[in-house]
């Protein structure tokens, strides 16, 4: 997309209150072509979750467990192959292979479109990470949230159009960098939520403050700045100033209603999983995303796992996947349930990513034994608007290694994502350092292989 004024007005308003503006800015955005998808939700599982051990079955692999095979590996200390380490099985009505370490996610195969054959460019977390949420292994770079909320703005009237849901114990390697505006319009970066009972830092009035007296400053203030606006037509910083401190107002009322969960029945809530201590940290941010995109959120991100706490199966993987999975499983599943319950899973794009794979062969051996990093080949899924439900896409090879047949790679991923919200990501871009940039970088198509 070319630069135009009401980009400029972003641009402009981007320094001193961010996010705050892009609600009203952003309001005029349009799509390229009638999209299937009106919002995004992702769910990121970060540490690299282990595709042989959930979606990808290899029966091949398990009849050569044991045996040796040279390949190289992140940490250089595989040597023998090690078999899929959780039973799978069939499930619903399409077949999917589904292990039996996401039980509750497998009953809900009917809804999942599953990709076996993604590709990244890094076997190390942190540019992977990167990867995934910008297309680049350099950090700096807009986060795909930023993209898409530059794009179509906010149906959100006094909400952040891109919410970020971190798990409370680590952020992702990278931290807020992985959901940056990089060089677009600051008003577009994710906007991190925390699990306090005040998500938005400094958004509370003082308590030392009485209401009168903060009215009385909202209203001086307004009448000096509309002063300032009369002398000064035709400037659209300021009137984005303006908009964006009538928005931060609102935000006050709507921001503690949307995070205050007591609302929601006892079914919903155990159907998230709240009434568990193990499924109940993320429940609850699974929950609290589907609240903000009922209120026209853009994109919601929400992140399982981070820089200490992941699914970074090196050792043990029977004990670090059996823990990981037990807090995702029941969330991430009654989520979609809950989505497709309320209609709303029909125009919103729900993704479950990782930022790599694990490898076929075993790091460490017994009951210790793990696997290393493997971008060569992994797994995300993908559930809701214009993907097809109960679907594999792409073969992985007899031992998950590589792919088979129809690689995907990040771009093409990004690509896919953005033309089922009715993007073109070849169109979708902005001009910085002498180079019209965008999500896919130069790469990228279309994967309609998996498109309903």
């Amino acid at each position: 997309m070319s630069g135009n004024s009401r980009r400029k007005v972003l641009l402009d308003a981007g320094a001193g209150f961010g996010w705050l503006s892009v609600s009203s800015l952003a309001s005029g955005a349009s799509p390229h072509f009638p999209g299937k998808a009106k919002r995004v939700l992702q769910v990121f599982q970060v540490g690299g979750m282990s595709h042989l051990d959930t979606f990808d079955y290899k029966p091949e692999l398990a009849r050569r467990n044991g045996q040796p095979f040279d390949m190289p590996t992140f940490f250089g200390q595989g040597g023998t192959l090690l078999g899929n380490v959780f039973e799978f099985k069939q499930r619903g009505q399409s077949g999917l292979w589904v292990s039996d370490l996401l039980p509750n996610l497998a009953q809900c195969a009917d809804r999942l479109t599953v990709i076996r054959t993604m590709v990244s460019k890094s076997a190390n977390h942190m540019p992977a990470v990167a990867h995934m949420n910008t297309g680049f292994i350099l950090t700096g770079f807009p986060s795909m949230g930023a993209w898409v909320v530059y794009a179509l703005g906010s149906d959100a009237e006094n909400l952040p159009s891109f919410v970020v849901l971190p798990d409370a114990r680590a952020h992702p390697w990278g931290g807020t960098v992985q959901w940056t505006n990089g060089f677009l319009p600051s008003a577009v970066q994710g906007t991190q939520f925390r699990k306090a009972s005040s998500p938005v830092p400094d958004l509370t009035t003082p308590q030392s403050t009485s209401p009168e007296s903060r009215r009385a400053a909202l209203d001086w203030l307004g009448r000096m700045n509309r002063r300032y606006a009369d002398e000064h037509p035709g400037d659209s910083t300021l009137d984005a100033r303006l908009r964006s401190y009538e928005l931060a107002a609102s935000m006050q009322l709507s921001v503690p209603g949307i995070a205050d969960l007591s609302t929601e029945s006892e079914a919903t809530r155990r159907l998230y999983g709240l009434d568990d201590k193990e499924t109940e940290p993320l429940g609850r941010q699974c929950l609290l995303a589907r609240r903000l995109i009922e209120k026209g959120v853009r994109f919601v991100q929400v992140y399982h796992g981070g820089s200490s706490v992941d699914w970074d199966a090196h050792g043990a993987i029977v004990t670090n996947h059996t823990k990981r999975a037990k807090e995702y499983d029941l969330p991430v599943a009654g989520l979609l349930r809950d989505l497709a319950a309320r209609g709303l899973l029909q125009d919103t794009l729900v993704m479950g990513v990782t930022e790599f794979g694990r490898t076929p062969v075993a790091q460490g051996t017994g009951k210790s034994a793990g696997r290393d990093h493997h971008p060569d080949c992994f797994t995300c899924w993908l559930a809701g608007a214009g993907v097809k439900p109960g679907f594999a896409y792409g073969t992985s090879d007899d031992l998950g290694q590589k792919p088979a047949e129809n690689p995907v790679t990040v771009h093409d991923f990004h690509a896919t994502a953005l033309h089922l919200l009715g993007l073109d990501h070849e169109k979708l871009t902005y001009y910085h350092n002498g180079i019209r940039r965008r999500l896919t970088d130069v790469h990228g198509h279309v994967v309609r292989g998996f498109l309903a």
